[in-house]
């Protein structure tokens, strides 16, 4: 069954579109409370993890490099290895919009999501250049 090129492109930002009104909430709830420093983290770091869902939504298949060696354990490898990135990246995520509604100190968790995108951004770029 063909769907047409505009009914698909929504349906793929359903999900990023979602997390960043989540952020926008989550920063409001904390902004009402007084707790403004912590809503501006807490929409970086969602609006940081739907960018992230938003790029991903349109990346090609990874290439495999040496490093993962070649065929079937190359691709289950790179699979276990962006599944666990991805698992680790939301928990992050949850980890902050959890303690920031809380009340509790989110910094900890505020670097270690920075930490994980900017290895994203940096791996994203540096990977599609071939090298």
């Amino acid at each position: 069954m063909w769907i047409a090129p505009e009914h698909r492109s929504l349906s793929r930002w359903i999900v990023p579109g979602t997390v960043l009104a989540a952020g926008v909430v989550v920063a409001a709830v904390l902004a009402s409370d007084g707790h403004g420093g912590k809503a501006l983290v807490a929409l970086a770091v969602l609006a940081g993890y739907a960018a992230h869902l938003a790029y991903r939504r349109n990346e090609p298949a990874l290439a495999i490099s040496e490093s993962f060696g070649s065929g079937h354990r190359a691709r289950a490898h790179l699979k276990a290895a962006a599944m666990t990135g991805d698992v680790l990246v939301a928990a992050l995520v949850a980890a902050v919009v959890v303690q920031a509604l809380r009340g509790a100190d989110i910094t900890p968790y505020a670097w270690l999501a920075a930490l994980a995108g900017g290895t994203y951004a940096v791996s994203a770029v540096a990977g599609g250049r071939g090298v």
